[in-house]
């Protein structure tokens, strides 16, 4: 006895939803797949940055999220060192941004270099300690072939220093300053081209 047409049509439509449903997770299966092979391919070569709470690191102001802070292409690109405070992922960093920024505080992990200032100084020192102690240290005590001591000018000294919040804030202003002036001696090398242009061209009339 033959199905009714009812049946027969529920039949249909119920095995069209199935094939439709493969072809979706197939075509999805592809996508993922692709997608960590471009991923991989673009990678390729490329060492990854991990950072940990309590690191120092370089920030990199892009125009778009820093528009006041880019204004002219001689103002800094980029700001530092800040304190990572909390790790969010593998991509993504809390920054002890001051609130004079007026951005969020998250940063990917491309916009962030680390920040290296050697043995001499201990960033894991907790820099909310607004001022530090900026005292020169005393020098190494050295006896003379007299038998008296004294401070030898040519014996290397020892900076044991925290990186204080003030220190990293006068370390940005020198090194705004420093790029200021290479900015300005550019401006003055390209205007010096122009005119040497200007007065080959006056004398080739």
């Amino acid at each position: 006895m033959p199905l009714p047409l009812s049946e027969h049509a529920s039949l249909y439509g119920k095995k069209k939803a199935e094939v439709v449903r493969q072809l979706h997770e197939k075509a999805r299966a592809n996508i993922e797949k692709r997608t960590e092979q471009f991923a991989k391919h673009a990678n390729k070569g490329r060492r990854q940055l991990l950072f940990e709470p309590g690191d120092w690191v370089w920030l990199h102001m892009r125009k778009e999220r820093f528009p006041e802070k880019r204004l002219s292409k001689l103002m800094p690109h980029g700001d530092g060192p800040f304190q990572i405070l909390a790790k969010v992922n593998d991509n993504a960093y809390q920054l002890d941004l001051p609130g004079e920024y007026g951005v969020s505080s998250t940063f990917n992990v491309a916009d962030l270099l680390p920040f290296d200032v050697g043995d001499d100084f201990d960033l894991r020192t907790n820099p909310s300690q607004e001022e530090g102690n900026d005292e020169e240290p005393p020098r190494p005590q050295v006896v003379t072939s007299q038998g008296s001591s004294t401070n030898d000018l040519h014996a290397p000294s020892i900076n044991p220093r925290p990186m204080t919040r003030a220190r990293a804030r006068k370390m940005r202003e020198n090194l705004q300053i420093v790029h200021t002036r290479i900015g300005r001696i550019q401006e003055a090398k390209h205007m010096m081209v122009s005119l040497l242009q200007v007065h080959e061209e006056a004398s080739d009339y």
